[in-house]
């Protein structure tokens, strides 16, 4: 199939799979622009009433999102004997990509500044109280052995009564390490964990129900408020992220194959074309797996590798929700004018590692996760609303793109363990009149 067919198909199942986003957004548009200028108090507070509910719910999942998704991602490491012979690679591919992906994000955040356009939309006072916030808990983190030792809690169950993300993350490293290592003993916690995963995905299904009348709420609100201006105060977030994930796909993703690898990153871009057009229009690197599996295996690569690492690579490695939660987190700091110190850049883009390996590979997940890096700027959510009702206006565009870019990522990784270990059929691999059809 061409690849304008491939790209309409794409654009295609993106708006049949998510019209009610998309029609959320554009009746949000049209009802703000109505309301702009009027004084309809009480139609108002009803929409940031239903847009605060909305960032409520996604705020009501990170927790039990992200413990289940550690636990259950370690011990399935842990517990398979093909650990020890390219595990360990495959986390170490991930990482230096991932890093990469926030590097970039951070460093073009830097340069283009997508935030101070929107910094005269904020309420001087709210953003006020968020840079003292910030300032207090930087204030309080400069020490670093201080801040290690706030890493570690004292009391596991008062660091999840305080939403405590980083110090619950390091609890939950650690008790999932000792899970995967005391065998099949760990099975009954395991089987709860996954249940609470599987039950948590469930939530987050019906939230997304509700992301329609949430994004409405949130973008004529905006608008409503600050006029049509807003996507012209938006359209530098929009073209930093977009940036970064062509640097990711165009320029991380070849070298990293050339220095780990002798695969060609045209050769892999063709074999698997269909899951990343796929991605792209499901925003779902879960719905994509199968086809992403399809793709690898009839086309030369060996069911050992990519029955191992791509479904780990659907859960732990998200390297393009790393660039965006780094992005948006840049973005909300210069809009509310906090001072972005290279203490709190690294933080961002260490916490945006770890968040972004915690998020299910569904719509929207980008976003909800992006409370455990402000968690540790001593942020929520719902303090910085007006900003998040920015980034909710293009949500469904940079979710599209971040999922292309994370399903891309796990084919290069598996692409690069798979020859590493003399898993890939090249015959097949280099001669694409030889791929069967993926179904």
């Amino acid at each position: 199939m061409k690849l304008h067919m491939q790209i309409l198909i794409a654009l295609g199942l993106g708006i049949k799979r998510n019209w009610h986003i998309f029609f959320g957004i554009i009746l949000g548009i049209i009802v703000g622009i109505f309301l702009h200028g009027k004084d309809f108090a009480l139609v108002s507070t009803v929409l940031t009433f239903i847009g605060q509910v909305f960032i409520r719910l996604i705020q009501m999942v990170v927790i039990p999102l992200v413990v289940s998704a550690i636990i259950i991602g370690i011990t399935s490491i842990g517990d398979n004997k093909q650990l020890g012979k390219f595990g360990s690679k495959m986390i170490l591919y991930y990482t230096i990509i991932t890093a990469a992906a926030v590097t970039i994000g951070a460093i073009l955040s830097l340069i283009v500044k997508p935030g101070i356009g929107a910094a005269h939309y904020i309420n001087a006072n709210t953003a006020t109280a968020v840079q003292t916030t910030v300032a207090h808990a930087m204030e309080q983190q400069q020490n670093t052995l201080n801040l290690i030792l706030s890493f570690i809690p004292s009391n596991p169950f008062h660091a999840f009564a305080d939403g405590n993300m980083v110090s619950i993350i390091v609890f939950v490293l650690l008790f999932a390490v000792a899970l995967a290592k005391v065998g099949d003993v760990n099975r009954p916690i395991v089987s709860f964990f996954e249940s609470v995963f599987a039950a948590t995905m469930k939530i987050t299904d019906w939230i997304m129900f509700f992301a329609a009348p949430g994004v409405f709420a949130l973008t004529a609100s905006a608008v409503s408020s600050f006029g049509i201006d807003i996507f012209a105060s938006i359209s530098k977030y929009l073209l930093v992220l977009t940036i970064g994930f062509a640097l990711q796909l165009f320029v991380v993703y070849p070298l990293f194959l050339r220095f780990f690898s002798k695969v060609s990153i045209i050769t892999l871009y063709s074999a698997v074309a269909e899951a990343m057009m796929v991605a792209f229009g499901t925003a779902s690197s879960s719905a994509t797996l199968p086809l992403t599996i399809a793709c690898c295996e009839k086309r030369g690569i060996s069911h050992k590798i990519s029955s191992f690492v791509l479904p780990l690579g659907a859960t732990l490695n998200m390297d393009g929700t790393a660039l965006l939660q780094t992005v948006a987190v840049i973005f909300l700091a210069q809009a509310y004018g906090v001072a972005l110190t290279p203490f709190l850049l690294i933080q961002i883009c260490i916490l945006a590692m770890i968040a972004s390996s915690t998020c299910a590979g569904i719509p929207g997940a980008g976003l909800i996760t992006i409370a455990l890096i402000l968690n540790g700027m001593g942020l929520s959510p719902e303090q910085l609303v007006a900003g998040f009702a920015f980034l909710f206006t293009i949500e469904r565009i940079t979710d599209m793109m971040r999922t292309l870019v994370n399903v891309t990522s796990d084919t290069v990784v598996v692409a690069a363990i798979a020859d590493n270990e003399n898993e890939i059929n090249y015959d097949l691999f280099n001669d694409p009149t030889k791929y069967e059809e993926i179904a």
